[in-house]
């Protein structure tokens, strides 16, 4: 046999002409898409390739979450009743307590749960801030999505303020605290581009990232003009080093940015960290001039809903391209890609007076597959099913009760498709899963591995606490209860 002929489907293309072809075929041969079109007529083309039977099954492109972080499957509803609790819980956990193993079984966990929801492309940021001190962190993960066989794009660079950044190590099996500097950060992200990017016959990519564009600003929220005013030599810096490394590899530029840091960052007109090289995350409650500098620089941006004051709408109507993605799984949200559109979607209604022509069906799934893949430079090669393009593929069984009857599939993937309907995906030609069945994992080994080093890394920590059930409709902790954050270990 010589490559797959997968007959009988209705195909969801996302080609230039947006063509839904029912009855359609594809084949593939090696790693491409080499046919595409009607069943009968491939059928009589491609006789020497194995036939998958796909009647009653829908073929859409593999879908792509262009912003996620790594580790945050093992510590999932720690910390999750506020974003302030979790923030000042989680960040001193992955810095001060993850060990390389907690990364290799994040990894597994992580791209499982991708795969089973029909994401063969994710963007993983090594920690919540990125974490690059040890590039083991970020090889171990990638070296699980690589077992696997789907695409991941590393995401490693300086953390945020203050420098040098305070880190503990578990190599020996007992902690050794550090101080890592700016440029010792810029080393470890390029070790990391030098390891991983290409490997994994080109599936891995690595992008340099740090944590914000302007890091003399709130890391995490938007700030005000009168706080957003002037670059700080230390915000000049980092944008030099950032583009200088992007120059040297050939690599892209992610971050997240808020209101005020896109305008500040625009004052450095040779080193701004946007462009048409860039995506950045969130972009809360930005200023219409920040819209149109991001129109005018070509910079991508991506959007985890709910995110009510992300002025999306407006970005679109400018011309900004934005995609959607899940800013990962913790604290408390998942890698349905179907789920996650839907919400930003809901939201973007309930603030437009509920005006469901807003994010139609058909937009809303462009920013999960080809506006995702043009947000990571990718839409030459995923994001659509064409003639040349990789072989990433989802296929979804449509013969169920929520997805009956079988018509208007754009809304059926909008409106009702989760990604538990995903029954076999294909990345690079080759299959991961069938129906249902993980084929390059062991599935209940992975999950064994991830639960021991989510235990290990809590008991670590200290956070035991933290992961007491709450009463029914109550908060885990009383507002009057103080937050106490986990100590870096004694040394």
């Amino acid at each position: 046999m010589n490559g797959l002929l997968l007959l009988h489907a209705t195909i969801v293309t996302v080609d230039p002409d947006r063509r839904i072809i029912e009855d359609g075929a594809i084949a593939i041969s090696g790693d491409r898409i080499v046919d595409i079109g009607a069943s009968a007529d491939l059928k009589a083309r491609h006789q020497d390739k194995k036939v998958m039977d796909c009647r009653g099954k829908l073929i859409i492109p593999g879908l792509i979450d262009a912003h996620g972080h790594a580790g945050h499957v093992l510590i999932r509803s720690i910390a999750a009743d506020t974003n302030s609790m979790w923030m000042r819980i989680v960040t001193p956990a992955y810095h001060h307590y993850t060990t390389r193993d907690y990364w290799y079984a994040d990894g597994l966990v992580s791209g499982l749960e991708r795969l089973r929801a029909g994401v063969t492309t994710g963007v993983s940021i090594i920690s919540s801030m990125p974490r690059s001190d040890d590039p083991v962190f970020a090889s171990n993960h990638a070296r699980a999505y690589g077992e696997i066989g789907l695409r991941e794009i590393i995401c490693v660079g300086p953390a945020g303020l203050p420098w040098p950044h305070s880190v503990t190590r578990w190599e020996t099996g007992s902690p050794v605290r550090r101080q890592v500097s700016f440029e010792e950060m810029i080393e470890g992200a390029e070790a990391t581009i030098q390891e991983l990017d290409g490997s994994a016959d080109g599936r891995i990519k690595v992008f340099i990232t740090p944590f914000t564009i302007v890091p003399s600003l709130d890391p995490s929220n938007m700030s005000t003009p009168d706080q957003a005013v002037k670059l700080t030599d230390n915000d000049r810096m980092q944008a030099r080093r950032v583009r200088e490394t992007a120059r040297k590899w050939g690599v892209r530029i992610h971050s997240d940015a808020f209101a005020g840091q896109i305008r500040m960052a625009f004052q450095d007109k040779e080193n701004a960290l946007l462009g048409p090289d860039v995506h950045l995350q969130h972009c809360w409650g930005i200023s219409h001039q920040e819209i149109d500098i991001l129109a005018e620089t070509g910079t991508f941006v991506t959007h985890a809903p709910p995110g009510r004051s992300t002025p999306i709408l407006n970005m679109i109507a400018r011309g900004v391209p934005v995609a959607i993605t899940t800013d990962g799984v913790s604290p408390s949200r998942h890698f349905d890609m179907f789920q996650t559109a839907r919400l930003a979607q809901y939201t973007q209604h309930l603030l437009a007076n509920h005006d469901r022509y807003l994010l139609p069906p058909g937009k809303l799934f462009e920013m999960i597959t080809i506006e995702a893949a043009r947000a990571l430079g990718m839409a030459h090669e995923i994001g659509s099913l064409e003639v040349g393009k990789k072989a990433d593929i989802a296929i979804i069984n449509m013969r169920q009760p929520h997805l009956t009857p079988n018509w208007m599939v754009i809304h059926r993937l909008a409106h009702q498709v989760l990604g538990s309907d995903v029954e076999t995906v294909i990345v690079d030609g080759k299959i991961l899963m069938e129906g249902g069945k993980v084929l390059t994992a062991d599935v209940d080994q992975a999950l064994d591995f991830g639960e021991r080093e989510a235990r290990a890394l809590v008991e670590r920590a200290g956070l035991q606490a933290h992961m007491h059930s709450p009463g029914w409709g109550q908060l885990s902790r009383t507002f009057d209860e103080p937050v106490v954050p986990p100590a870096p270990p004694e040394v």
